[in-house]
C-alpha cells in the first residue's frame, strides 16, 4: 500500500527503520508538533490496524501506510500523553507507546561513560526494570559504537526487534530504548546491524541473569534479597588482610556436592568450612559461562552469577550464609580474556570492541580466547566496574584475578614475530598495567575490607605494592615458586630429598619481596598432575604422612594458606568437575574411611591451632616474624624455624621428612623456659606412627645452631611438630 498521507514517515526514514539502520527512531515515530498540529507515526509490523487515544475524548484511528507503518495528523496544539490500541488477527492490545519517552540516560551518566569512569556501570547499561515518566516498564541499553543499528529483541515481540529500534545518544556509542510494560523475567538480546548491513544477536554484555547455559538469552531482573550480614561487613576491615589469619578453602561450587543448588548449598557448605576452621572460601569463576568444562574460566557474562545454579538472589543468600558463618567469600575473577563465541563479546558490533583491534594482540595463545583490549576506556571500564559490582552487590570479600601474567606480557605464549613491543621497546603491556592499577585503587577506594589477590607467576615487580609507588596493587599474590619447588621436593623419595634440600627453603630468600598466599588449588590436582596425597611417594601410609607432614610444614610457613576441596581428606583421584570430590571415602562404611578422616582431622586442627596463634599470621610480611634454626640440615631431612608474633611470642616448627625417627637437638631462644607439644602430625588419630613429645620440654644450657640454649626432641617420621612456650 502506498501511502499519501502527509505525516507519514518519509521514504529515507522509513527505509533505514525496515532495515534495522536508524539511529535516532524516536525523531520520527511517536508524537511530534508539525504545521497544522501534532503527527503521531506508528512502526507496528503485522499489525491489522492501530489508534491513538487520550484521555475520554480522544481517539484517532492511524492511517495504514503499509509495511507496519502507521500516521496521523492530530488537531491539537500540544503532544498528549497518549496511548495505543493496536489490533492484530483476534486481539487487541492497549500499550504504551515506547516512542514517546525521553532518554533515561542523563548527560552525567554519558560523560562517566565517554570518560571511561562510570564506577557503577551495571546502573546505566543493561536491561533495567524502572517508572519512567511514571509508566513502568525496562530501560534496556547497550554500548555498541560500530553499529549502523540497534533493535531490541526478546519473547515480548517473538524474537523480532523489527518494531523495536532503539536511539543512539549523540557520540557516545550508547543505544537506548525504554520499553513500556516490559518487567522482571523478560527474555532478551540485542539484534546489531553490524557496519555491512548484517546482522547479529547478541546476549547482553551487561545481563545481571542470563538462561541457563546451553541457552544464551539475558534476562530481565530485579533483586530482592535483604542482607543479613551487616556484622560481618562492619568488621570485615578491621585488620589488614595481610595482618590476619587467612586461610582458604578453594570450591568449585557446580562440584562440590554435584546437584545442589545455591540455596541448598548455603544450607551445607557454610557449616562444613566453619567446622574445619577454614577463614574463607574461594570460588572458581561464578560468573556466566558456556562450557562447563572450562569450569568457569571462559566468561561470556561478567555481571551475572552462573545459572545453573539459580539467580543471582539465590547467589546471594549464600553469601550471606557464609558470612553469617564468620566466613569469608573470594571469587575468582577472569578479566584476561573472553571465548570467541558468536552471541557474545567477540566483534561485538561488527568490529573488534571488547578485544583488541590487532588479531595478533587480540588472540589468546594458549586457550583459544580473545584478550580484552586494555587500552580502550570503555573497556577498562566495563571490566573494572565489574569487579566493583561483584564487591557491591554481592558482597564478595575479595577477588582473586586470574592468568595476570597473561595479562603483563607482550610475548606471554608467543614467538619472535607474533608480537610487538610496547612504545618504550619492551615487553610489558603498559595498557594492562595501568588496567590492572586503576582497578585495584578503585577496589580498595570503594569497598573497605576487600582484598585483590593476583595469580601472577611470574617475577614482576611490585605486584603487591601501592599503585601510588608505581606497584599493581593488589593486596596478595599467589607464591607459584613456593607451590612448584615444594611439590617437587616432596614427590622424590626421601632418599634422594637432601639433594633437592633448597627446594624447600630458596622461598624464604624472597618471600618478603610480595604479600604471598600459598595455594595448593585446582591448578595442580588436575589434568595427569595427580591429586596432593598421590604426588607423595612410598606406600599408602607414608603418601598419608608425607601428606600431613606437608600440610603443616604449609601452614607453618609465612604466608596465607589456600587448599583445594578434596585435599583436605586426602582424596587419591584427580579431581573431575563432573563428578566432584570422592565423598564416598569418608563414609564409614568405607574400610579405609579412617584414614581420610584423619587427614580432614589434622587439617582442621592445623585450622584451629592457626587462627589462635597469631605467630603464624601477625607478621607473615615482615622479616622479623620468621627465624630459621637449622634450614641446613640436608642430609636429616629437616626443617626448623621459628615464627614470632608483634610481641615476639614464637611457635616451632619442625618438619622430619626423613622416615625414620630421629633424636634431635635443636638450638632456641633461652629465655623460654619450656616448650610443649601443640600439634604433631604423627598422632595416630590422624593416621600415624603416635611418636611425640609428652612432656614439656625444657632447654639446656648447651648451645646449638648458634644459639645458647638447645631441647632434645623425638622427632617422628615424615612428620611435622608444632611447639609452643608452655
Amino acid at each position: 500500500m502506498t501511502s499519501k498521507n502527509p505525516v507519514s514517515v518519509a521514504a529515507g526514514d522509513r527505509e533505514r527503520l525496515l532495515h534495522g539502520t536508524h539511529h535516532d527512531p524516536h525523531s520520527v515515530l511517536g508524537a511530534h508538533p508539525v504545521p497544522g498540529g501534532i503527527a503521531v507515526r506508528a512502526f507496528r509490523p503485522y499489525a491489522r490496524a492501530v489508534t491513538a487515544v487520550a484521555g475520554k475524548d480522544l481517539r484517532a484511528e492511524l492511517h495504514d501506510d503499509g509495511d507496519g507503518f502507521f500516521s496521523a495528523l492530530l488537531p491539537l496544539s500540544e503532544v498528549p500523553v497518549y496511548r495505543l490500541l493496536v489490533e492484530y488477527d483476534g486481539t487487541v492490545r492497549e500499550t504504551e507507546d515506547a516512542y514517546r519517552f525521553l532518554p533515561t540516560l542523563g548527560d552525567l551518566d554519558l560523560h562517566l561513560i565517554g570518560e571511561g569512569r562510570h564506577e557503577r556501570l551495571w546502573e546505566a547499561l543493561g536491561a533495567r526494570p524502572a517508572v519512567h515518566q511514571g509508566v513502568p516498564g525496562t530501560r534496556f541499553a547497550v554500548w555498541a559504537p560500530n553499529a549502523r543499528g540497534v533493535r531490541v529483541a526478546g519473547g515480548f515481540n517473538f524474537w523480532d526487534g523489527t518494531g523495536f529500534p532503539m536511539r543512539s545518544l549523540g557520540s557516545s556509542g550508547i543505544w537506548e530504548l525504554f520499553l513500556p510494560g516490559i518487567g522482571e523475567g523478560e527474555l532478551y538480546k540485542f539484534e546489531i546491524t553490524r557496519p555491512d548491513g548484517s546482522r547479529t544477536l547478541r546476549a547482553d554484555p551487561m545481563a545481571r541473569r542470563t538462561e541457563v547455559p546451553p541457552q544464551t538469552s539475558s534476562i530481565v531482573t530485579v533483586s530482592r534479597h535483604e542482607w543479613d550480614d551487616a556484622e560481618w561487613m562492619a568488621q570485615r576491615g578491621d585488620t589488614p588482610v595481610h595482618e590476619a589469619p587467612f586461610s582458604v578453602y578453594e570450591v568449585h561450587l557446580p562440584s562440590w556436592r554435584p546437584g545442589l543448588s545455591y540455596r541448598e548449598l548455603a544450607a551445607q557448605l557454610p557449616a562444613y568450612v566453619r567446622d574445619l576452621g577454614f577463614t574463607h572460601v574461594e570460588l572458581m569463576p561464578v560468573a556466566e559461562h558456556p562450557f562447563g568444562g572450562s569450569w568457569g574460566y571462559q566468561v561470556t557474562g561478567f555481571y551475572a552469577p552462573t545459572a545453573r545454579l539459580g539467580t543471582p538472589d539465590d547467589f546471594k543468600y549464600l553469601v550471606d550464609a557464609l558470612h553469617r558463618a564468620g566466613i569469608g567469600v573470594l571469587m575468582d575473577w577472569v578479566p584476561a580474556h573472553f571465548p570467541r563465541d558468536d552471541w557474545a563479546l567477540a566483534e561485538f558490533d561488527g568490529r573488534p570492541l571488547y578485544e583488541h583491534a590487532d588479531p595478533l594482540r587480540a588472540a589468546h595463545p594458549d586457550w583459544g580466547t580473545l584478550e580484552f583490549d586494555f587500552g580502550r576506556r570503555e573497556v577498562r571500564n566495563f571490566l573494572v566496574a565489574n569487579a566493583v559490582y561483584w564487591c557491591e552487590e554481592f558482597h564478595i570479600d575479595g577477588l582473586r584475578v586470574d592468568a595476570v601474567a597473561s595479562m603483563l606480557y607482550l610475548d606471554y605464549s608467543r614467538e619472535p614475530g607474533q608480537w610487538t613491543p610496547n612504545e618504550h621497546g619492551g615487553r610489558e603491556n603498559l595498557d594492562a598495567v595501568a588496567f590492572l592499577q586503576e582497578m585495584n585503587a578503585t577496589v580498595y577506594r570503594r569497598a573497605p575490607g576487600v582484598v585483590t589477590i593476583a595469580e601472577e607467576s611470574t617475577a614482576w615487580e611490585g605486584v603487591t605494592r601501592p599503585t601510588d609507588t608505581g606497584g599493581l596493587g593488589f593486596g596478595l599474590k599467589w607464591n607459584m615458586g613456593w607451590m612448584h619447588d615444594s611439590l617437587e621436593y616432596m614427590s622424590h623419595e626421601p632418599v634422594h630429598r637432601k639433594y633437592h634440600h633448597h627446594e624447600m627453603t630458596f622461598s624464604m630468600v624472597y618471600a618478603y619481596s610480595e604479600n604471598y598466599v600459598l595455594p595448593i588449588s585446582h591448578d595442580e590436582v588436575v589434568h595427569g598432575k595427580r591429586s596432593l596425597v598421590s604426588k607423595m611417594p612410598g606406600d599408602w601410609w607414608q603418601q598419608r604422612a608425607n601428606d600431613r607432614a606437608y600440610l603443616a610444614f604449609m601452614w607453618a610457613h609465612p604466608g596465607k594458606q589456600l587448599l583445594f576441596m578434596g585435599q583436605e581428606f586426602a582424596q587419591g583421584a584427580e579431581w573431575s568437575e563432573a563428578h566432584g570430590p570422592d565423598w564416598w571415602l569418608l563414609d564409614p562404611e568405607y574400610g579405609a574411611a579412617a584414614d581420610h578422616r584423619g587427614v580432614r582431622d589434622l587439617v582442621r586442627d592445623l585450622n584451629s591451632v592457626y587462627r589462635a596463634t597469631p605467630a603464624l599470621w601477625q607478621r607473615d610480611t615482615a622479616p622479623e616474624g620468621f627465624q630459621w634454626i637449622v634450614g641446613d640440615a640436608a642430609e636429616d631431612d629437616v626443617f626448623a624455624f621459628l615464627r614470632l608474633d608483634a610481641e615476639g611470642t614464637p611457635l616451632l616448627s619442625v618438619s622430619n621428612l626423613s622416615p625414620v625417627v630421629r633424636d634431635y637437638r635443636l638450638g632456641v631462644p633461652d629465655e623460654i623456659p619450656a616448650w610443649h607439644e601443640t600439634l604433631n602430625t604423627d598422632l595416630a588419630r590422624y593416621g600415624g606412627s603416635d611418636v611425640t613429645n609428652p612432656d614439656p620440654v625444657k632447654p639446656e644450657p648447651q648451645g646449638s645452631h648458634g644459639r645458647p640454649a638447645s631441647i632434645r626432641l623425638t622427632l617422628p617420621p615424615l612428620a611435622t611438630v608444632w611447639l609452643r612456650p608452655a
